[in-house]
């Protein structure tokens, strides 16, 4: 996959507060990726601009020429001007537009190219983020954050440097041309309005976060719900959920609600000052016409370049107000971009090289927190090509070890090892390669079948994936269905039963051909009949591979090689099934127990 460069971020991204300057600075690197296109579109927006502003001076013209006697007016009217005026008219259209048309391709792959930065990085953090994560509530952060980046390169190119560049054609034409009060009037307005845009939008902020915050917990709370449909319908609990989401929801209104009430102020003050500024002008220009040092054309001049003024001024109070609320949007995406790595490769870190692996916990402890200790001083080896059992009750740390063994955390205390090489010398994406799980609760994309066995190698053929599903005895099920391998499963594969969801895990493992295999309890959750069907393809899939078996049923795990007992994080007997129910300790209590529920 193409990968691009890390994003560059505002230094104090995780404050509250991220000035506009720092946020452009982030994003100049992705906009100057493309320098040919962005000096084009530069010069095409200085033409347009001076195309725009010479306008009304060709119209002043055209006013003055025809101002001596009507009656002659076609005849005095130079072709020229009308010429001029007409050029200059499409002249600003078409630089305007092809300004828009080069820069296009700028912002949006742009915005592509640290979507994609987002992406990576979310799937780079550690699980711990993820399970303390809301899915609902992130996805919106990202949404309006990718949006938010838009809006504020968009801003940036499209209307902050145009309106800059003609608010000083203005002021600039206006000194030069008519008495400095002229100028200042339009100074002193735009200082005016540029205080009070920022006064009132400052103060907006706070609102609009109060909002955003609101508007993520609503989102996170429906998504919640929906992806617990089933429970939700179980427990008859669909007015509970809707009250709850309303509750949110209402919350949500309010805070929109100040919002808008803040934005209409804002709007007011802006009016005011734009309207003291034209009424000022007005003032001076009528009695420059009365005094006889302004013409009839020059009023219309002033007026027009007063027109004209007035539309970027204002837009610049809708383009303040987009920043800042776009800040405050990606405010959340830059604190989740910023996120550190909880497991990191080393820069020389090396591949597990292929073939047989086994598989070495060295005084192993680890903790979720401190304060609860999961696995202590835990060792333990499995020869390549051979299989360990681990079982214990819940809570022992028995999946805790699969996720130590995928890396999904580092240990606290002593070390993994694969070829006894330590797992923080081995690159993760290769560490990755080399294992393959099958859950006791299989999640499957809502895709087509096809793609969910391939999913354990996606560059496989689709004679690869038949074969695989061959073996994990699913081609038959497969071939009943009305669209074959291009049905779809459903959301998490709830369209599938369990039995069928396990063979798919287990095809897709197959299909992977990895050297590590790891079952952790894969069929805990199914019947006995499924559960001796699935059986039989776990013991194919596990030959000649290094196997973990985690398990709940001991009748799985009577061939392993060797089987451990855990106990609060320890290992308290260990054996063969022969060896251990010899010694009628607790893994034989727990065989006696087993067998005495199936009877």
């Amino acid at each position: 996959m193409r990968r691009f460069a890390p994003l560059p971020l505002p230094a104090d991204a995780d404050g509250v507060n991220i000035s506009p300057s720092q946020t452009l600075r982030a994003l100049l690197p992705y906009v100057l990726a493309w320098p040919g296109r962005v000096v084009a579109a530069l010069l095409c927006l200085i033409v347009a601009k001076l195309a725009n502003v010479g306008v009304p001076m060709v119209f002043k013209e055209l006013i003055d020429t025809l101002s001596p006697t009507l009656a002659q007016a076609t005849l005095l009217v130079p072709a020229a001007i009308l010429l001029a005026y007409g050029a200059l008219r499409f002249s600003n259209s078409l630089f305007t537009e092809l300004r828009e048309i080069l820069f296009a391709r700028v912002t949006q792959e742009s915005v592509r190219r640290i979507s994609v930065r987002v992406f990576e990085h979310l799937h780079a953090l550690s699980l711990r983020f993820h399970l303390e994560r809301q899915t609902g509530g992130l996805t919106r952060d990202i949404e309006r954050g990718t949006r938010s980046i838009n809006t504020l390169i968009g801003f940036a190119i499209y209307n902050v440097i145009p309106t800059l560049v003609e608010v000083a054609l203005v002021v600039a034409i206006l000194f030069a041309r008519y008495a400095p009060i002229f100028a200042l009037i339009t100074v002193v307005t735009l200082l005016a309005y540029v205080a009070v845009t920022i006064g009132i939008t400052n103060w907006r902020t706070a609102l609009r976060r109060r909002a955003n915050e609101l508007d993520s917990a609503a989102n996170a709370r429906a998504i919640d719900s929906l992806l617990n449909y089933e429970t939700v319908k179980y427990f008859n609990n669909e007015a509970w959920e809707a009250q709850r989401y309303d509750a949110h929801l209402e919350d949500w209104i309010h805070a929109q609600i100040k919002n808008q009430y803040s934005l209409s102020l804002l709007n007011l003050c802006q009016a005011a000052v734009i309207a003291l500024g034209v009424t000022a002008m007005m003032w001076q220009a009528a009695a420059g016409v009365v005094a006889g040092t302004m013409s009839i054309g020059d009023i219309v001049l002033v007026n027009a370049f007063l027109i004209q003024l007035y539309v970027p001024l204002n837009f610049l109070g809708v383009m303040y107000r987009e920043i800042r609320q776009g800040l405050t949007d990606i405010e959340r995406m830059f604190r989740l971009i910023r996120a550190e790595q909880e497991v990191i490769d080393t820069p020389d870190a090396q591949d597990v090289p292929p073939g047989p692996a086994s598989v070495s916990f060295r005084q192993v402890s680890f903790a979720y927190d401190p304060r609860r200790p999961i696995l202590d001083d835990l060792s333990f080896s499995i020869p390549p090509g051979k299989t360990v059992a681990v079982v214990g009750h819940s809570g022992a740390g028995k999946s805790t070890l699969a996720r130590l063994l995928f890396r999904f955390y580092d240990c606290t205390g002593g070390e993994i090892c694969v070829n006894d090489v330590p797992l923080r010398s081995i690159r993760q994406a290769s560490l990755r390669r080399a294992i393959g799980i099958v859950p006791q609760d299989t999640v499957l994309f809502n895709d087509t079948l096809l793609y969910n066995i391939r999913y354990g190698r996606p560059d496989a053929t689709d004679e690869e994936v038949v074969e695989a599903a061959r073996a994990a005895q699913l081609h038959d099920f497969a071939s009943q269905l009305p669209d074959a391998y291009q049905t779809r499963v459903g959301e998490r594969g709830l369209k599938l039963s369990g039995g069928e969801k396990q063979r798919v895990a287990i095809a897709r493992t197959l299909l992977k051909d990895p050297a590590i295999l790891i079952f952790d309890e894969a069929t805990s959750a199914l019947d006995s009949k499924t559960e001796k069907a699935i059986q039989a393809q776990l013991e194919y899939a596990a030959r000649g591979r290094t196997v973990l078996i985690i398990a709940h049923r001991l009748s799985t795990i009577m061939n392993a090689d060797e089987i451990l007992v855990l106990d609060a994080g320890q290992i308290i007997e260990r054996g063969t099934h022969a060896a251990l129910l010899e010694k009628a300790g607790a893994y034989a209590q727990m065989w006696r127990l087993q067998q005495e529920q199936m009877n």
